[in-house]
């Protein structure tokens, strides 16, 4: 069967058309910088490898370009919408509602919009596209796989905030986690390498959006992340870890409204606040010409990752792996670097040879001798999703 994968992020649609259980990827591709003039939009098969920049306004206009490409009579890999037989979803935020891979009915969506207040930068982005499939692949089965699904393994220790206990009992305020699609398959591709299901993993998702997991045993047992995908690392346009009472000082002495304060940490914050830069290839190519911002914003990216593999390290009492993915992680060896140095007490030792070569399968960057594995893998969400997808879909026949 053909399993269509959409995979909304906050400012990018990446997809695949995957022939499933044969793991056959018919085409693939991406639209990136959403709202930019000069967004990129990529579509790649065994006939055709395009790449076109171009307004893409919304991800609505995302979508509906991808569904052209897709049936598109010269450049297209079906004929028919109706040759979909499942469209699989990502879901950002899950609550405590799905802990599982989920077939899409109305009480799903209505969940998936209450919940877009938790996760505003994606969960409507998601909602958007799983409507907009609906009216596109008539035929097709919706299916969803949440972000937060493979953190609920987090022990109550590691997920539970200090305030009262109703927050947690009555209001399910507590850590989720996010990006755990990515998380669950690169550690698991991580463990197949080392063999040895029972490693000790810090993976690393640097994105637009930044996150870290510990994984102990293939099981999440803390991330960076959140009650929402707003703390933590540094990233394109959140902020990452705050002082709490700094918003009510911008509330109540600067006069900022609640919204405008949420607008600014989630919006304006992160790499673009420090630099006027959301993207990482313009801040290094910046850096590399002596902007000092945007030397700084690196350094504090680098260190704020840093402090969460000491925690992490700690939390699993040692370390085998450090696994970088997403497409930063998988692509800037300046930020690797940054991040490895003066690690040596860790065990990281990173060749920078290794880290500068170019590759697109799973790789070491270590040291032939370091005692912990540095690994780039490639983060594969779209064939994780269709794997989860196609096994609900046999449970569902």
């Amino acid at each position: 069967m053909k399993i269509l994968i959409l995979n909304s992020g906050s400012s990018s649609i990446k997809y695949q058309l995957i022939q499933m259980p044969a793991k056959k990827v018919l085409c693939k591709g991406m639209i990136d910088a959403i709202g930019n003039k000069n967004a990129v939009t990529s579509y790649k098969s065994d006939a055709v490898d395009i790449k076109e920049k171009q307004e893409i306004p919304n991800h609505k206009v995302g979508l509906l370009k991808i569904a052209d490409l897709l049936l598109d009579k010269d450049k297209g890999v079906i004929k028919d919408s109706n040759e979909i037989a499942v469209v699989g979803h990502r879901v950002v935020h899950g609550g405590n509602s799905f802990s599982k891979t989920t077939l899409i009915e109305k009480a799903v969506k209505d969940k998936i919009k209450q919940l877009c207040a938790l996760a505003p930068l994606h969960n409507p982005h998601n909602l958007e596209g799983i409507i907009l499939a609906e009216t596109i692949f008539t035929a097709a089965k919706q299916i969803a796989v949440f972000d937060t699904a493979f953190h609920q393994t987090i022990p109550v220790k590691a997920k539970k905030y200090a305030i009262p206990n109703e927050f947690y009992t009555e209001h399910g305020i507590q850590v989720y986690g996010f990006h755990g699609t990515s998380h669950k398959y690169v550690s698991e591709v991580a463990n197949d390498y080392l063999e040895n299901k029972k490693a000790k993993v810090i993976t690393v998702h640097l994105g637009n959006g930044c996150s870290m997991t510990a994984v102990s045993e293939g099981k999440s047992i803390d991330h960076s992340l959140g009650f929402t995908p707003s703390n933590g690392l540094i990233m394109g346009t959140r902020c990452g870890d705050i002082d709490q009472t700094i918003i009510f000082h911008l509330v109540k002495t600067l006069g900022y409204s609640l919204e405008e304060v949420n607008t600014l940490l989630v919006k304006k914050s992160g790499m673009y606040g420090l630099t006027g830069y959301s993207d990482l290839r313009e801040i290094e190519a910046e850096a590399e010409n002596g902007n000092k911002a945007c030397m700084l914003a690196l350094e504090m990216n680098a260190y704020r990752i840093k402090k969460y593999i000491g925690a992490y390290t700690a939390a699993m009492n040692g370390l085998d792996a450090l696994v970088f993915t997403a497409g930063i992680g998988e692509n800037s060896a300046t930020l690797r670097a940054m991040v490895c140095r003066d690690m040596d007490y860790m065990g990281l030792h990173l060749d920078a040879a290794r880290n500068d070569a170019k590759k697109a399968s799973i790789r070491e960057i270590n040291t032939p001798t370091a005692k912990v594995k540095i690994l780039v893998i490639p983060t594969d969400e779209e064939l994780e999703i269709a794997k989860q997808a196609h096994e609900l879909l046999g449970q569902l026949v």
